[in-house]
């Protein structure tokens, strides 16, 4: 039960990303089922990589996290959701981020949306 949760919330703050930004879209998705699959699967792409990769990447950037008191790490998120991008370019999914800044706004997006809806959906329990 936890992971359906972890994949709805995960798709929603993807979700809400691409209808807030105009620079992340899904492309060539016809029907509402195609892009809720889509997102879902987006999500868990982004969950895995957000697992996975960047702890890595923030143990490597500590010294510029520290530095610039936390801000690196807005860049490093965003940098979590232009991977994203490319990894469902890969897998031949219509999600497509367009520009650095449009990924670090779109990661602070879903960070929003993440946070309310595990505020709403319950925890799994």
């Amino acid at each position: 039960m936890k992971f359906v949760i972890w994949l709805v919330i995960n798709a929603l703050g993807v979700g809400a990303a691409v209808w807030l930004l105009d620079d992340i879209t899904l492309p060539g998705d016809t029907t509402t089922s195609d892009r809720l699959l889509t997102l879902v699967i987006v999500g868990a792409i982004f969950g895995v990589i957000t697992s996975v990769v960047r702890p890595i990447v923030n143990f490597l950037s500590l010294p510029l996290i520290i530095l610039s008191l936390g801000l690196m790490l807005f860049v490093t998120n965003g940098l979590m959701l232009l991977l994203t991008s490319k990894v469902a370019d890969t897998f031949n999914l219509n999600f497509h981020v367009e520009g650095f800044w449009t990924a670090v706004w779109g990661a602070i997006v879903i960070s929003i949306a993440s946070m309310i809806a595990t505020a709403i959906l319950p925890d799994g329990k």
